[in-house]
């Protein structure tokens, strides 16, 4: 069966706030309207055409970049974006007819609705049950009587059609306008069903509506990396740790500039990703490396966290070593590191201790650092 999708965002969302129409509004990091595009696309559907209002076309494209969608001006009622939507659609066995302000589409929720076409039913949606009490209000928000929720649902979209029973009943009402296209369909005369709805598929409609739909959407989770790097000490006059030049009588021995506090840092993120360690990216056989600033290494590492969509909150470094002393430097640290990660300074912890003058480090031959690092991804 073909399949193709009207996306109806022709409104101005005015009641929902913001500088933009809700539609075009930033949910999770992306548009609202794209949330239900790429769920369509997804789910396999063939066609995808956006009914838009005047003017909105750069917000549009700015939406909908790279996805291979079309628009077409919609009309002054949801009816008639409908209907220019489908004067744009090829020939198609189904027609699946969507709110933009609805972005917590599913594919299950879009596959569940061709089936039931697929399987002989003219119109249906998802629909939910009415849970709360209901009163009708009159004057000053008086409840003036009950209405009773027995066999009340609250309908939702996407709702799915028989894509020639569908164009039937759009011909044959002519210029009259409906709340919605089972509405159409029922004037029609034709038989409307529903199906198990999807709390994700609220609809943003009032101010704060946005915040609690990414409440509901936010499939992100924590994941946290350890990293451990050691270096010897040998000659030099300085060492550099999490990014800070400090005085000291000796270096630090490494391939690069020896930074055991980015060093461990880097391998953190990196473990938190699963994308290995720090010689991995940076092999010490590599000449290029030689001598390298390990800032290339950490934005290396945040760069990746970027490409996986991956956001990291926070980062705790401990310097182990008898001297140099740590604590002088360590605000300048926090703010290095802070710097080059973007992140606050109150997300980054820089500490220090020592071994009591035990082992390698206790007798000064050379400096270790533990790093943790904790990412918020999907």
């Amino acid at each position: 069966m073909k399949v193709a999708a009207i996306i109806v965002a022709a409104g101005s969302g005015s009641r929902a706030g913001g500088d933009l129409p809700k539609q075009y509004n930033s949910l999770l990091g992306k548009p609202v309207l794209r949330w239900s595009t790429e769920a369509f696309l997804r789910a396999g559907v063939g066609e995808v055409v956006v009914a838009i209002g005047a003017d909105q076309e750069d917000l549009f494209h700015a939406a909908t970049a790279s996805l291979p969608v079309r628009a077409v001006r919609g009309g002054a009622t949801r009816t008639e974006s409908v209907r220019a939507a489908m004067t744009a659609i090829s020939d198609t066995d189904v027609i699946l007819i969507h709110d933009a302000a609805r972005p917590g589409l599913s594919e299950t929720t879009i596959r569940a609705l061709i089936e039931a076409v697929r399987d002989g039913a003219l119109a249906v949606a998802p629909a939910l049950p009415a849970a709360d009490a209901l009163q009708r209000v009159g004057a000053d928000n008086v409840v003036v009587a009950e209405i009773s929720r027995e066999n009340l649902m609250r309908v939702q979209t996407p709702q799915a059609f028989n894509a020639a029973a569908l164009r039937a009943a759009y011909a044959a009402i002519g210029d009259a306008t409906f709340a919605d296209d089972l509405a159409v369909m029922r004037k029609f005369g034709a038989e409307t069903k529903l199906i198990a709805g999807d709390p994700r598929l609220m609809k943003i409609t009032y101010p704060g509506d946005l915040e609690m739909l990414a409440r509901l959407l936010d499939n992100r989770f924590v994941s946290v990396g350890n990293g451990i790097d050691a270096h010897r000490f040998g000659e030099g006059d300085h060492v550099t740790l999490c990014g800070v030049r400090i005085p000291h009588e000796k270096g630090l021995l490494g391939h690069s500039d020896a930074d055991a506090g980015w060093h461990a840092l880097v391998d953190a993120i990196l473990g938190a990703l699963g994308e290995g360690d720090i010689g991995a990216h940076f092999p010490p056989s590599d000449p290029q490396w030689k001598g390298a600033d390990s800032e290339k290494f950490l934005r290396h590492a945040l760069r990746l966290a970027d490409a996986a969509g991956a956001t990291i909150t926070h980062v705790d470094v401990t310097l182990v070593c008898e001297r140099p002393k740590i604590g002088p430097h360590r605000e300048a640290m926090r703010a290095r590191t802070a710097a080059v990660l973007d992140l606050p300074i109150e997300r980054v912890s820089v500490k220090a201790t020592t071994t009591e003058r035990m082992g390698f480090l206790g007798r000064e031959e050379g400096l270790a650092a533990y790093a943790t690092a904790t990412l918020l991804r999907r």
